[in-house]
């Protein structure tokens, strides 16, 4: 059995880390074999003894940013009756704001290549990893505590799941497009969706 020294990266994470630097700086035409072996360095016969090719590369680097969303949401379920619901939503909103801070622009990238845009939405569909279903983690935790009478029976659980996904998405992604907008008011984006969504 091969193993990694201690404090080293194995080689498929530095592959995946240079591939998702490439995608940031260069877009999806610029994460060729070539250039990630440059990057890492490597030779090109390395990444595919990780990788079938170069789709399953960058769906990796994807995949990997997930538990960045998916930690801080799975968190809510022991959270319900504890501490205050806004403030647990706030930690849930800022971990999606990593997450998309970290994905909007590789994600919108994905439009430019229609094969590699319908294997990632399968990967996703056969994983369960969409945001669907961030948004029901969510939704049912906003539910659970409506039952306890600490959030209102009259917000719309899942309408305010899909704002506060909705709207991390939005500013991280108009953040990258424009460069404007600075730091996202999570407490403030919570407070109207427990509040308002419903109305």
């Amino acid at each position: 059995m091969t193993t990694v020294p201690k404090g080293r990266p194995n080689r498929k994470a530095l592959i995946v880390e240079a591939a998702e630097t490439l995608l940031r700086d260069r877009g999806l035409g610029g994460v060729t074999t070539r250039a990630v072996a440059e990057a890492v360095p490597c030779s090109e016969g390395a990444i595919y003894v990780h990788f079938e090719d170069r789709f399953a590369l960058i769906l990796e680097v994807l995949h990997a940013s997930l538990p960045e969303m998916l930690v801080p949401l799975h968190a809510l379920q022991g959270k319900v009756g504890k501490g205050t619901p806004e403030k647990n939503l706030v930690t849930a909103v800022e971990g999606l704001l990593r997450f998309h801070g970290r994905v909007a622009t590789m994600l919108c990238s994905l439009m430019t290549e229609p094969k590699l845009l319908e294997r990632f939405r399968s990967s996703l569909e056969e994983g369960g990893k969409g945001p669907d279903r961030g948004i029901l983690t969510l939704t049912n935790y906003i539910a659970e505590e409506q039952r306890l009478g600490r959030i209102g029976a009259d917000v719309d659980a899942k309408m305010a799941a899909s704002s506060l996904m909705a709207g991390s998405f939005f500013h991280q992604f108009t953040q990258g497009l424009l460069g404007v907008g600075g730091k996202m008011n999570s407490r403030r984006l919570v407070r109207f969706a427990i509040s308002a969504s419903g109305k």
